[in-house]
Order: C-alpha cells, then structure tokens, then sequence
C-alpha cells in the first residue's frame, strides 16, 4: 500500500491474500506499516509487533486481576499477583521468535483478541453470578471473538478456552437458577456437535493411514510425534533457556511407534498424567487446572490430524498464558506451604523474573543480526537443513551473491557441506552446493551424483521440491550448471513431488526458450495439456512454439492430446466414467 485512499484499502482488504480472509486484519496492518514507513523497513514492522504486545500485556494483567477476583484470591495482593504473572508470559524468552519474527504478528494480533474476549466473558459471567444480565459483555465476547478470527484460525479454539473456564472457576455457577442449567445443557450440546464435527467432518477429511502428500509422517505417526512435541514445549517453558530453544524444528524426525523412539511411550505417559492431574484438582487447584487446560486445548488443532509441520514455537503463545497460569499458582502454594516473609516473597519473584529478563534479552540479541541468528541456530539444532541453508545463504548474500571472486563464497559453501551431512532427510543444502560449487568452478560429476542420489531418496515435500525453480532461477542467471545433470534433477523432482499445471508450463517453456531442448520440454507440455482446462489460449501457444522449433511431428501429439481432451470435457458428467 503506498498511497491511503479508500480505493486502496479497499483493494486491500479485499485483495487476495496468502492466509486467507481468516487473516485479513493482520494483512492490513502490514500494509500500513509498509505504507507510513515508505517500504519493508523492518523497525516499522518490529515496533507495530512490539506495540502489539505490549497490549496483549495489559490486556493480560487486567484479565488475570479478574479472574484472581472471581476465584476468590487474596484479595490485597491481586494486583501484584496478576502483574507478576502478566510479565512473566511478557518476557519469557519463547515470544522472541512470536514478536521478533514480523510474519507471526498474525498469531500475536490473534492472541490479543482472544485475552479481551475471555475478560469481556469472564466479566459476563461475574455479572451474572452477581445477579445481572451482563448482556452487553457477551455481545462485546462475540465481536473481539469475530476480530480474533480475522486474524488466524487458532481463534476457534475460544469456546473451548471458556469451557475450561466453566469447568474450573467459574463452574457454571448463576444468581439465576436456570441460568446455570442453560449453562450446562449449552456447553454440553456444544461439546457433543464439537465431537461430532470432528469425528464425522475432520478425520475423515485429514486422516491418512499412508504418508501425507509432501510430508514424511502419516496421522497415527503425527499424533505419535506430538507427544514428544507437547513435552519440548512443556521443557522450554518450564526451563526457560535459550539454548532450549532452536527456533529451526525441521530436525525431529517423526515417531513410528510407542517405541521407535523410545521417548514416545514415556511422552504420552507424562502428558496424560498432566492432564488427569488437572482434572482431579480442578475444584481444589482450580487456577492450575485451568492453565493445563488452556496449554491442551490451545495446542488442539496444531497437534492433531491435519498435515502441518511438526513444530513450531509461536504455536505456544497463546498455550503460554495457561502453563504461566499454573506454575505461578503452583508457586503460590509453595510459598504458602512455606510460609515465606514477603520481602523473601518479593526477592523470590524478582530473581525469576530478572533471570527470564536476561535470558530473553541473550535471545533477543542473536535475532538482531543475521549472521548471529544463523550461527546460533546451526549450534542450537544442528542437525536442522534450514538452519544451515540460512547461514549458507547469509554469506552468499554478504558477499554479493554471484558476483566475480565473491569472499564468502567458501564459508558459503563449508556450511552447505555441513549441512548436507547433518541433515539427510533434506536437499536443500546439495542443491545450494551444486550452484555454488559451479560458482566457484569447482564442480565435479561426483557432487551431481550424490545430488541425484539424495533427490532420488528423500521425501519430495514442499521444501525439496524447491530444488527445481533454485535450478531453474541459477540457470537464468547466467551460472553454468551442467544442464543435463540440472535436467535428470528436475526431472526426479517433478516425477516425485506435487506439482500444478501452470508449474509444468513454466518448467517446459524454461526447457524449450532458455536451454533449447524441445524434446526434453515436450513431456512437461504433455502434462500441462493432459490436466489443462478445455481450449485454453496456452496450448495452442505450446503447439505453435513446436512448430517453430521445426518439431511438427511433437506439435500435432499435442494437438491430438488437446483434442482428446477437450472431446472428454464435452462429455455430460451422468455419461462420463
């Protein structure tokens, strides 16, 4: 957006976008940012993220000093209470990479939304306790729940955060007898359409007994891993250390069994355990119980049967507020059960929040350097592809790319070596190696070898299919890479990965115009033809470069290929087979 006008917000707000209407709002605010800055200037981004925070802070401590009121705390030290707990989810180094990494504002504009709908609930609901409508405050919930949805799809999940506001502290309780019997006879109809949906709309949609397209793990084997992911979270919360947290996840490979890894079976233990420890001090420990609730139920759609990656950290930034929630109460019946001075009290606190403090300032500081964040990464997880292509990259970049001599070229391709041995499962780092050892003129039929070996073998999802257009791109550059060795690559990757018609266009158009091998670019016009819509303008576009090409007898397959085509589209669907 470079001009404000209402024609271009319009555009925007209408415009399509990569994540969808779902998250519109946050597309909105970038455009802002990038029209008051004047471009991608990044401290235009950070500072909008970080203003963002700060108001999920507010909103976060006002929250909490409600909720301690409903659940009957002590009540000369609710402020405080809720202050110290609002800043330890302000300042835990896991919202490093949630602020900090411009794109996730889409979670943490989600987020913000979210906590003001569960105040102006939770407010509902003392109203009625209290013997008032609280009307207004549940119309306000329903309009901060519609924004929180405009923002990312995670705020579908609010039904069942108040659920476990229900189930703890609140339990359905109001002035209005029959109040508190809709109450209950509501939110258990919600729970059984809940299940139904879920059970007869999301499995059979999403399940996969096979592998899922694009990745390296069927449902069972996700569900399996999520275990082990859940308890990384949990670690990485409760122990809050930088070195815990690699911000790279593509390492963790996936489980196949309850023992394959061993730590699978022991992972599932712990978190059921958790959660049945939850359930039995729900009425006791209601606080505690309510954190474990909302750290589950926030993880619901990212750890279940839908093929998303298997980690990620600002999937806690929400689940973040209920695990703060918990251990925070449980610190306050440590201190109870001790019987700690309030200045000792006070000390306490202060050391917990100053040590996370410095911990997320270290952090902090990797994040504001490329290079720091790149080294610290492939130190961090090590056996992470992204983690060593991205500090590959960086010293490619640094030292200007395809330039002449370039001075960072050998660190470049040093880090693409290591990676590539540490990270198997990957050919993103071989792929890099190949164009920059070509670079460097150093290239031998033994690198090509093992890049074709390792396309040959690895899962073809999304990333490794990225291969083909690095090839493609580098080619167009100007790089001298061996054409046939770049061909046989692309070629395996098409064949074992997911590609669209436009894509086998582009690919066979680049083959035909830039490397001038018709008969190597005539199967990919072959593909466009046989899943292209009837008489589209590109076909008889393809059909006449042929003949120009002097390769006639190609041209009239692929007529006869359109033809059939197009006769088969023709054909009533009642009638077709």
């Amino acid at each position: 957006m470079e001009t404000l006008d209402s024609k271009t917000l319009i555009n925007v707000f209408f415009g399509r976008q990569p994540g969808g209407i779902t998250r519109i709002l946050p597309t909105l605010t970038f455009a802002f940012d990038y029209w008051h800055a004047g471009g991608l200037n990044p401290v235009a981004f950070k500072i909008t993220n970080i203003v963002i925070h700060g108001l999920t802070v507010l909103a976060l401590a006002g929250f909490f000093r409600t909720l301690l009121f409903v659940n009957n705390n002590d009540r000369t030290r609710i402020g405080l209470i809720a202050l110290g707990l609002s800043m330890a989810w302000a300042i835990h180094p896991l919202q490093v990479s949630s602020v900090l990494y411009v794109v996730q504002r889409m979670q943490t504009m989600c987020t913000l939304f979210v906590v003001l709908a569960l105040w102006s609930y939770l407010k509902a609901r003392q109203a009625q306790i209290e013997g008032k409508s609280g009307r207004t405050a549940l119309l306000l919930t329903i309009l901060l729940w519609a924004l929180a949805l405009g923002c990312k799809e995670d705020a579908a999940l609010l039904p069942a955060y108040t659920l476990a506001l229900e189930l703890t502290v609140l339990r359905f309780r109001a002035a209005d007898p029959g109040l508190a019997l809709r109450l209950r006879k509501g939110y258990l109809l919600s729970i059984l359409a809940g299940a139904a949906l879920f059970l007869f709309v999301v499995i059979p949609n999403y399940w996969s007994w096979d592998k899922y397209p694009g990745r390296d793990f069927s449902t069972s084997e996700r569900l399996l891993t999520q275990a082990r992911v859940l308890c990384m979270y949990l670690w990485e919360i409760v122990l809050p250390l930088p070195q815990h947290m690699p911000f790279f996840y593509d390492w963790i490979q996936p489980s196949h069994g309850l023992l394959h890894p061993w730590t699978t079976l022991p992972a599932i233990l712990f978190l059921m355990t958790l959660l049945m420890m939850a359930l039995m001090l729900r009425i006791r420990r209601p606080l505690f119980a309510l954190g474990v609730f909302w750290f589950f139920s926030g993880h619901f759609i990212t750890s279940n049967v839908v093929s998303l990656e298997l980690a990620f950290e600002h999937r806690n930034h929400f689940p973040l507020i209920g695990m703060v929630l918990a251990i925070g109460d449980l610190l306050i019946l440590s201190i109870r059960l001790l019987r700690f001075r309030p200045a000792m009290q006070a000390w306490g606190c202060a050391v917990i929040l100053a040590s996370m403090g410095t911990a997320t300032v270290a952090r902090a500081r990797s994040w504001s350097d490329p290079l720091a964040l790149a080294s610290t990464s492939t130190m961090l997880a090590p056996y992470s592809a992204r983690a060593w292509n991205a500090l590959s990259l960086y010293y490619f970049t640094l030292g200007g790319e395809d330039v002449p001599n370039n001075p960072y070229l050998d660190q470049a391709i040093d880090a693409c070596a290591q990676g590539a041995v540490n990270a198997p499962y990957s050919s993103a780092c071989l792929t890099n190696l190949v164009v920059f050892k070509t670079l460097r003129g150093t290239i031998t039929p033994t690198d090509w070898s093992r890049y074709i070996e390792r396309l040959q073998r690895v899962n073809m999802g999304p990333e490794n299919s990225l291969a083909v257009w690095v090839l493609i791109t580098n080619i167009r550059k100007g790089v001298a890479l061996d054409e046939n060795s770049a061909l046989e690559a692309i070629d395996i990757v098409t064949r074992r990965g997911q590609f669209n018609t436009n894509q086998f266009a582009a690919i066979g158009y680049f083959i035909l115009g830039r490397l001038h091998k018709p008969e190597r670019a005539y199967p990919y016009f072959a593909k466009y033809i046989q899943s292209a819509p009837p008489n589209d303008a590109v076909t008889d576009e393809i059909i006449s470069e042929l003949k120009k090409e002097g390769r006639v007898e190609w041209a009239d397959r692929l007529e006869t290929l359109a033809q059939s085509r197009n006769k088969q589209s023709s054909v009533p669907k009642s009638y077709a087979h």
